[in-house]
């Protein structure tokens, strides 16, 4: 891609996504001086995951005193925070860091190229011309773009469908027949949530999840006004923290650990809300806890045992969906009003949505083709000044993203700060320092029970590689994040 134009918008640094990583980016260009910088944003609205994902009864499953930025406290209304006070919190950071005006809406990228003349990269969008700037972050995130399965007759239902990330707020719920195709974390929360006001759901399960108790409460009065005390909100983050972070123990290096503290009380969670055999049997995962996602919900089973609620486990699947609705594996014809598709999102292969070409037009597709691969998830060789947020291997199935993010951000400064002090234009991480972190991060993956545990989840890329999760620590990863190593670097 060649400009030619010279309504180039020029700035030092480009960031791509306005929702927590786009903010937290934001925040820390400005702690190295760097005030010339953009957020492009493809939607109408800034704030990322929790602005796009309104679908009934959508919460956050880790506490809310631990999912917020470091740096921006807030009093929040209960432990696990639901999706319209995270929206508030959003509007909250973007307002206080007067990061509104940073924000360029209805922006979206549809190809980015690094110029090798001019030491900087080319950033192409849909409808908002062409943008050039030294650094690039890519902070889009993992879960922001949907997945629905090619179904044999998809497109030919005549009644209503969308992806619980593009839920319709103005359909009227009310005495309609509906499935739910999915039963991850999207669908335990949606299925409570609708439940009480359809005439019928069908719930299609593929495979299910263990499901452990969410130990939900409002905050009291004095207790935002505690949690508004900068002091006392960073001890019960510590807490917290803590109080999260010994599961690593289970999820790596003893599964033995995890049935006894979370498998035992997973099965006594079933056995608790639900009283059918059948139904128990259906909803019982035949993987070690923790292989999958683990969903946090007290109002799942008693939904499902609800008499117009049905579950569709993988034998009575779906053959086709027609005109009318949906017919099952076993020749059964569901007429329906509308499906909802709790279908996940392309997390792993597809994490960056739009092409990307580096040094000597290489792009990052090709450079992924064996699977997703960065050192500390942030930097690729050959892709200098391009660092991505929340890239292979850095979730986390323990803790919170945002502590994650946060640490990546402590790479990502040292690396600008670095260019900068030696008066440079670009650093780009090694081929061999890529290698050798990959080859020990899927070493390490080798011990944990996202890969051999005995499911196949989200966290695997076609390859078979568990690209989403990393292996170990969180502060493991923290510490990698800080302790800067400028002999795995190229600075030109």
């Amino acid at each position: 891609m060649t400009d030619q134009s010279a309504s180039v918008q020029r700035h030092t640094a480009i960031i791509i996504g306005s929702g927590f990583g786009g903010q937290a980016a934001a925040v820390n260009l400005r702690r190295l001086g760097i005030e010339d910088f953009l957020m492009l944003e493809r939607r109408a609205w800034p704030g990322g995951t929790w602005s796009q994902n309104s679908y009934p009864g959508a919460a956050v499953d880790v506490h809310s005193p631990l999912y917020s930025l470091s740096f921006e406290p807030y009093p929040w209304t209960q432990m696990f925070a639901g999706q319209q006070e995270l929206v508030e919190y959003t509007n909250h950071v973007l307002t206080k860091h007067q990061l509104h005006e940073k924000i360029r809406l209805n922006t979206n990228v549809t190809e980015v190229v690094w110029d090798a003349g001019e030491s900087c990269w080319r950033i192409q969008t849909d409808g908002q011309g062409a943008f050039q700037a030294q650094f690039l972050i890519n902070a889009s995130g993992p879960l922001s773009t949907p997945v629905i399965p090619a179904f044999k007759g998809r497109d030919s239902f005549k009644g209503r469908s969308f992806h619980t990330n593009a839920w319709d707020n103005g359909y009227d719920l009310k005495d309609k027949r509906v499935a739910v195709i999915g039963s991850g974390a999207s669908a335990a929360q949606v299925i409570p949530a609708i439940a009480p006001e359809v005439k019928t759901l069908a719930v299609f399960q593929r495979t299910p999840h263990w499901v452990m108790p969410r130990a939900d409460r409002v905050f009291s009065t004095f207790e935002r006004t505690l949690l508004g005390i900068k002091w006392f909100y960073k001890i019960l983050r510590i807490a917290i923290y803590w109080s999260l972070e010994w599961r690593v123990i289970g999820f790596k290096y003893s599964t033995t650990l995890l049935n006894i503290i979370g498998g035992r009380a997973a099965v006594k969670h079933i056995e608790n809300q639900i009283a059918d055999p059948a139904l128990r049997a259906a909803v019982t995962p035949n993987y070690i806890i923790g292989c999958k996602r683990v969903i946090l919900s007290n109002t799942l089973y008693p939904t499902l045992a609800r008499p117009n609620v049905r579950l569709h486990t993988k034998d009575d699947g779906i053959a086709e969906i027609n005109e009318r609705g949906i017919r099952t594996l076993k020749g059964e014809q569901l007429d329906l009003d509308l499906i909802v598709y709790s279908t996940g999102y392309d997390a792993t292969d597809g994490a960056i949505s739009y092409p990307v070409k580096g040094v000597g037009g290489v792009s990052i597709r090709d450079q992924w083709r064996e699977y997703p691969r960065a050192y500390l998830g942030t930097c690729l060789p050959g892709f200098p000044n391009f660092f991505v947020v929340t890239g292979p291997n850095t979730g986390i199935g323990h803790t919170s993203a945002l502590f994650i993010i946060e640490s990546q951000m402590e790479y990502i400064r040292r690396a600008i700060a670095a260019v900068q002090s030696a008066k440079a234009r670009s650093i780009e991480v090694t081929a061999e320092a890529e290698n050798d972190y990959t080859t020990m991060i899927h070493r390490e993956m080798q011990k944990t029970v996202w890969q051999t545990g005995g499911c196949h989840s989200w966290y695997q890329s076609k390859s078979g590689h568990v690209i989403a999760m990393f292996p170990g620590f969180s502060f493991s990863f923290r510490r990698m994040a800080k302790a800067f190593k400028p002999s795995h670097h190229i600075i030109h």
